[in-house]
């Protein structure tokens, strides 16, 4: 009896070791990035002519569930199991399937902005999704960076993964700009850190920018840190529309446009809840643009099965803002049945107001 009483207190010890040390070595690994950061352009820009001032500009956001969340893929935050449910052929071929939208001759936009992109994970095994998705020039920021994220079983492992803009057009700069990460130690330490992707493209003859603002807010919080970062980033586009430029501000929310929960009704508030997005969250003259019509996310509690209406769950949380200087002619959710992709992208059509 005591040599078994022995053995236990042993490998509890050991057990304790293994965790206080992992909790460590994660805490002296932390990412902990600046306020702001200045990024630097990652592909091929100086050849690159200025955006046209004058006509239509066409935008596409998407959050592309790091190329390993399309159809057959669940996730253990949305109450499914995994968080790497797809193989290293899947995920090629979820990444071919969005390059494949993103760049045929009907959707093609002259500006791409994309969340959840994936350049050195084991969940992705490795592949740098930035160099095949980009359409020229294209600026990267971290919003997740940890050596060894410890959870679900077996561990996601290595991420790094943030957002992506990228455009045949020229970037004249861009910025990473920290939003509140209201996590407290340890859950933060192997946790998002969640940012604005900030571009600047001069415009054809005008002294006046577009500002591009790629976001992806807070998930899995009590709502607290979704309307602290969606007031800091009501407050920056003001900042910028009081400057003179045109902004533009897409991305995946997480957090319910007007109208959504009649259009789509959340059926499953026990798997997760996103937030609720009203018209006073914005300045005077600012703009919501979102469709209705189409979901643009699935709950990932289960792969996705359209015919098993009694467990899937649909949302709009994915669309745009823009300023009163920016007018809107079309914006659209693409249909995609979720294929690649645990949501589907929303194309946008706009002219900018002399």
């Amino acid at each position: 009896m005591k040599k078994v009483l022995k053995a236990i207190l042993i490998l509890l010890l050991v057990i304790v070791l293994a965790v206080g040390g992992l909790l460590g070595w994660l805490t002296v690994t932390e990412y902990k990035p600046e306020d702001v950061e200045q990024l630097s352009i990652r592909m091929e820009n100086s050849g690159a002519a200025a955006l046209p001032a004058e006509g239509p500009i066409s935008v596409i956001s998407w959050n592309i569930g790091y190329g390993g969340l399309g159809k057959n893929s669940d996730f253990f935050m949305d109450g499914g199991k995994d968080a790497r449910s797809a193989d290293k052929m899947q995920v090629s071929e979820y990444l071919a399937g969005i390059f494949a939208t993103l760049y045929n001759s009907e959707n093609k936009a002259d500006l791409v902005m994309l969340q959840e992109v994936d350049v050195d994970s084991s969940r992705t095994y490795g592949i740098d999704e930035t160099a095949l998705l980009t359409a020229g020039s294209g600026v990267f920021a971290y919003n997740y960076s940890c050596p060894f994220v410890p959870v679900p079983f077996p561990p996601m492992g290595k991420v790094n993964s943030g957002l992506f803009t990228t455009t045949d057009y020229k970037i004249a700069k861009a910025e990473r700009i920290q939003l509140p990460c209201l996590f407290s130690w340890p859950l933060r330490i192997a946790n998002l850190k969640r940012c604005l992707l900030v571009s600047y493209l001069p415009l054809e003859g005008s002294d006046k920018q577009l500002v591009l603002v790629n976001l992806h807010l807070e998930a899995y919080d009590d709502g607290e840190a979704k309307l602290a970062q969606t007031r800091q980033l009501s407050d920056f586009i003001r900042s910028e529309y009081e400057k003179g430029n045109y902004v533009i501000a897409a991305g995946d929310f997480n957090q319910i446009f007007p109208g959504g929960l009649e259009a789509w009704p959340n059926e499953h508030p026990e798997n997760w809840i996103p937030g609720v997005l009203t018209e006073d969250m914005l300045p005077e003259g600012w703009s919501f643009v979102f469709d209705l019509e189409t979901p643009s996310c699935r709950l990932l509690n289960q792969p996705y099965d359209p015919t098993d209406t009694v467990n899937t769950q649909y949302y709009v949380i994915d669309g745009y803002i823009v300023s009163p200087n920016v007018t809107v002619e079309t914006v659209k959710t693409l249909d995609l049945g979720f294929a690649d992709s645990d949501h589907n992208p929303v194309r946008l059509v706009a002219s900018l107001v002399p």
